[in-house]
């Protein structure tokens, strides 16, 4: 076969297609800039970009922004006023955040909330105000621009929010000491019906993805089954995916999903779902379902791999042995790719450890293929 761009490689396996190698790449998001990631990329590293697809309005409502004190704490003070009552939300924001890549600090940590949007049930009928009164507005340029700057260097995926229930349990109620399983018990019907005005209001938000110029739909989950068990998987993640999958597919778009933790409970059930990519799955030990399990339990999809941290925190020795050991789980290694983070600044040493692996993954890998890496890295 004839060699492959980095760009090729990604979307054909994407597609479920054979490529001549195994497709690895970084996120643009926490990926350093410098003389190690030029050489990972000129040894065959890609790059993905997460741009979105839209802009968003929100009529009929003030919001004021400040920095305050607060307990000794300078915080990102947000109010939006409406006509049913007002609610705000307090940000911390760590040293770098909006100078560096994807509004983290220095040190990659993202920006944290202090006080969530929805504290109590009153609040529930502001947000839901808010949600009605956001409109989507197709802004097609951040795609256009991030795809002619990269070319055949990687791909360019349209970034979507959490999904409705999730923006519930991460962004505005907050999943701490059990915030939002306390509200989704005493306020339900507040929660459903919050749950069901987003749902509503994003479907123009998923047309507009869909007829983008992006190469991928990226739905900016956080899936973990201790956060969403199976009964909330079903019974509210899994209709969102049908939804946005149809019209994804009805204009020719691949939906992934971030699925970064312990999914073992949950498998059975992400089968069933329409999602063409299970997105930063992690292994073992920070997962808890092996991607050569996956991929036998997943036939119609593609797992794109999110390399270990832990890996990473015990240097570059123990990032080539993970690296050899994750080749060896997924002989023969179609329907993959390999993310090198998806959370994490990647040190150049290990960065550098993990290209020298993965740079001679030719496909189909063997047993023995992976062997002979292993002895050239000695």
């Amino acid at each position: 076969m004839a060699e492959m761009t980095r760009r090729e490689r990604i979307l054909k396996a994407s597609h479920r297609g054979q490529t001549d190698k195994l497709p690895f790449f970084h996120n643009w998001r926490h990926m350093q800039i410098g003389w190690a990631e030029r050489e990972c990329r000129n040894r065959g590293m890609g790059i993905s970009w997460a741009r979105p697809s839209y802009v968003t309005r929100i009529h009929d409502v003030d919001i004021t922004e400040q920095w305050l004190k607060k307990n000794g704490q300078t915080v990102y003070h947000r109010v939006f006023s409406t006509p049913v009552g007002t609610v705000y939300q307090d940000e911390m924001r760590a040293p770098g955040t909006g100078q560096w890549h994807g509004m983290r600090g220095w040190n990659d940590i993202t920006p944290w909330q202090t006080e969530r949007l929805i504290k109590g049930p009153e609040d529930y009928q502001v947000v839901k105000y808010i949600v009605e009164h956001t409109e989507y507005i197709a802004d097609y340029y951040p795609l256009e621009q991030a795809k002619n700057w990269l070319g055949d260097e990687g791909i360019v995926m349209d970034i979507q929010p959490h999904q409705p229930m999730q923006t519930l349990m991460i962004d505005w109620v907050g999943s701490e000491g059990g915030r939002f399983f306390i509200h989704h018990a005493k306020y339900l019907d507040l929660v459903e019906d919050l749950y069901q005005a987003i749902s509503k209001s994003r479907e123009p938000m998923y047309e507009i993805g869909a007829k983008s110029p992006a190469d991928i739909i990226w739905c900016g989950d956080n899936i973990d089954g201790v956060l969403v068990n199976p009964r909330l998987y079903e019974k509210y993640f899994m209709p969102e995916y049908e939804k946005m999958a149809k019209i994804c597919h009805e204009h020719g778009k691949l939906l992934a999903s971030h699925m970064d933790g312990r999914v073992g409970v949950l498998k059975d059930l992400i089968a069933k779902t329409p999602l063409d990519i299970i997105e930063a799955l992690h292994p073992p030990p920070m997962g808890d379902l092996s991607i050569g399990e996956a991929l036998k339990l997943w036939k119609d999809k593609v797992i794109w791999v999110g390399f270990l941290a832990t890996a990473y925190s015990m240097g570059p020795k123990a990032t080539r042995e993970h690296a050899l050991n994750l080749l060896r789980d997924v002989v023969p290694g179609e329907r993959l790719c390999i993310e090198a983070s998806t959370e994490n600044i990647v040190s150049n040493e290990n960065l550098l450890m993990l290209t020298s692996v993965l740079e001679n993954a030719e496909l189909p890998l063997t047993a023995e293929k992976v062997d002979r890496i292993e002895k050239s890295l000695k």
